[in-house]
């Protein structure tokens, strides 16, 4: 039995099984850790979903900034944005059962070993109070009633955590660190605008896997979402967004002894 973790899908499904069949995947044997962004930019995200949804329990992934958008837009509380590529999700026969079985995937995920986000944690949270904070997130979204939620998810502010805030205010900030974030400052003021590389960050900010006193810099993290980071490892960070849907690589790696798999993405 291996376990694979894989980088940011994004609709890449040929990648994908192309992937899989490099690394000799069984999913009667194997584990396969999933770092979100399952759907959207790519052109098969359709065939992707329901792909993944049909894997079972041999599956284990974390929700991503284009999966909560596809809920949002199903929902009728977002619109799309004109790169979107979520048309054939929300036109299929099976979409209320697709998007239900979204609802119902973690926003975080711990095991003695590792543990996978999206984006990152912010400095101030352990992995035992990430858990419990994702928990409150995955509640919310399964609820029968998530309108209330998405219509108060979107916002870049605040930037920052406080152990008191309530409501869809603490929501939003989880929400925000474990799905959208890639930088911030040494007392965790998030910047969810940056997209770049690490010559480029502004000043005054620094990777949220740099912190030096990071809560959780004790365990090692899986993520993926910073595609201008690329495959980033150490000791305790496995970074995986290696572009795949911008046509560059599609990455996996085996959890048991860290070996890195790679296809080149022509999606």
């Amino acid at each position: 039995m291996a376990t694979y973790a894989i980088g940011d899908l994004q609709g890449c499904f040929t990648a994908f099984k192309r992937l899989l069949d490099t690394v000799h995947f069984s999913p009667s044997h194997d584990k396969l850790w999933l770092v979100g962004d399952i759907v959207n930019r790519g052109s098969c995200s359709l065939s992707l979903l329901r792909y993944i949804k049909k894997m079972g329990d041999a599956v284990i992934m974390v929700l991503g900034n284009h999966d909560l958008h596809l809920l949002m837009v199903a929902s009728g509380i977002a619109k799309s944005h004109p790169s979107d590529t979520l048309q054939s999700i929300l036109n299929a026969s099976d979409r209320d059962e697709l998007l239900n079985w979204l609802r119902q995937q973690k926003l975080f995920y711990a095991n003695d070993q590792y543990a996978m986000v999206h984006a990152g944690l912010l400095p101030s949270w352990s992995i035992t109070q990430a858990q419990q904070l994702a928990y409150e997130v995955e509640s919310a979204l399964r609820q029968d009633n998530t309108e209330e939620l998405f219509v108060h998810m979107y916002g870049d502010e605040p930037n920052y955590w406080q152990d008191a805030w309530t409501g869809y205010i603490r929501l939003r900030v989880i929400i925000n660190a474990m799905t959208r974030m890639r930088i911030c400052t040494a007392d965790g003021r998030m910047n969810l605008a940056f997209k770049g590389d690490l010559r480029s960050m502004p000043p005054g900010y620094l990777p949220w896997f740099s912190h030096p006193q990071r809560a959780s810099r004790h365990s090692t993290i899986i993520c993926g979402h910073w595609s201008a980071l690329g495959l980033y490892l150490t000791d305790n960070l496995i970074a995986l967004d290696t572009g795949c849907v911008w046509g560059r690589q599609l990455t996996a790696i085996r959890l048991e002894d860290r070996e890195v798999f790679q296809i080149a993405c022509v999606e």
